[in-house]
C-alpha cells in the first residue's frame, strides 16, 4: 500500500522593518508588490497544498489581502524567518513546511518542485536548493551565500565567503561544478522545524548571519538538491531596477514561447 500524500505548506515570512531595506516586501516591481510576485509563483507550484504570508505589519497584511492572498499575523521577537515559519506551523496543520523568503522570487514555479518533490521522497529532515554560480563576481559577493556539499548531497557548510577556495588559482575565479549559490528557501518536516526553532542561536549562525548554520552546528543534516531554474533576489534598493527589468524580460519570453515553453525555460540569476 502506498503512503498517503503529504500536505506541504509554503510560508513566506515578510517583515517590514528590514535594517538594509525597510518596506522591501512592498516595493513595486512592474505594477505589483514584490510579495505578490513571490506568492503567485508559490501558488502555481503543483506540489503545494497551501501558501501563507507571515508578517508582523498591517501594511503588508493589507497588501496581501488586496491581491487575494492568505496572510497570518505573527508578532513577537523572532530571530529569523524560520522561527516565524515555526510560529505559523504551530497554528496550522501540515506535514511539511517550506520557508520561502519574501525577497527570493522564483521565475518558474518548477523551482519549488525541484525542492519539494525529492524531499518528500527522501526521508530527509531538512532540505534546500543550490544552483551553479555563473560569475566570479557572485563568488566574491558576501550577499551571495555559497554552499559546499558532500558526495551524498548533504551540506558541509554555508558561507558568505568564496568557498571552496581553489588554492592554486591566484585569480580566485568561479569554477563550474565546484561553486554553488545557496537559494533562500528551506523545507522541513514539522517535527524538525519545531526542533530547529527550539535550538539556541549558534556561534556560526551569529558570525555569518546565516540561520541554516544553526541546524548544522546542532547536528541536523541538510539535504541539498540542485536546480537549474532561475530566481531573482532583492537585497538592497539598488537591486530593484535590475530585478524589475529581468522580470519584465521573462514575462515577454513566457508569452512568446507559450506555457509549455515557459515550463522549460532556464536562465541565470
Amino acid at each position: 500500500m502506498s503512503n498517503p500524500p503529504r500536505s506541504v505548506v509554503v510560508v513566506i515570512p515578510a517583515r517590514y522593518g528590514s535594517s538594509r531595506f525597510p518596506g522591501k516586501p512592498l516595493v513595486m516591481l512592474n505594477g505589483k508588490p514584490m510579495i505578490q510576485h513571490v506568492y503567485e509563483r508559490a501558488v502555481a507550484c503543483r506540489a503545494v497544498s497551501d501558501v501563507l504570508v507571515a508578517t508582523d505589519d498591517d501594511r503588508i497584511k493589507q497588501a496581501v489581502e488586496q491581491f487575494g492572498g492568505r496572510v497570518v499575523m505573527v508578532t513577537g521577537n523572532y530571530r529569523t524567518g524560520t522561527d516565524r515559519v515555526a510560529a505559523v506551523a504551530r497554528m496550522f496543520v501540515g506535514d511539511v513546511f517550506v520557508d520561502l523568503q519574501g525577497d527570493e522570487i522564483p521565475l518558474n514555479p518548477r523551482l519549488l518542485d525541484d525542492l519539494i518533490e525529492p524531499f518528500v521522497q527522501s526521508g530527509a529532515e531538512m532540505g534546500t536548493l543550490k544552483r551553479m554560480l555563473d560569475t566570479t563576481e557572485e563568488l566574491h559577493n558576501p550577499a551571495v551565500v555559497k554552499v559546499v556539499t558532500d558526495s551524498q548531497g548533504y551540506a558541509l557548510y554555508f558561507s558568505r565567503a568564496p568557498i571552496p577556495l581553489v588554492r592554486d588559482d591566484p585569480d580566485r575565479r568561479v569554477v563550474g561544478g565546484l561553486h554553488y549559490v545557496h537559494l533562500g528557501l528551506y523545507i522541513y518536516t514539522k517535527e524538525t522545524l519545531m526542533k530547529f526553532a527550539a535550538l539556541p542561536t549558534s556561534a556560526l549562525e551569529n558570525a555569518e548571519k546565516l540561520e541554516q548554520l544553526r541546524g548544522l552546528e546542532h547536528g541536523i543534516r541538510i539535504r541539498v538538491w540542485e536546480t537549474k531554474h532561475a530566481s531573482l533576489r532583492v537585497d538592497q534598493p539598488e537591486d530593484v531596477p535590475l530585478v524589475a527589468e529581468k522580470l519584465q524580460q521573462f514575462e515577454v519570453v513566457k508569452r512568446e514561447v507559450g506555457f509549455m515553453g515557459f515550463k522549460g525555460v532556464v536562465s541565470s540569476r
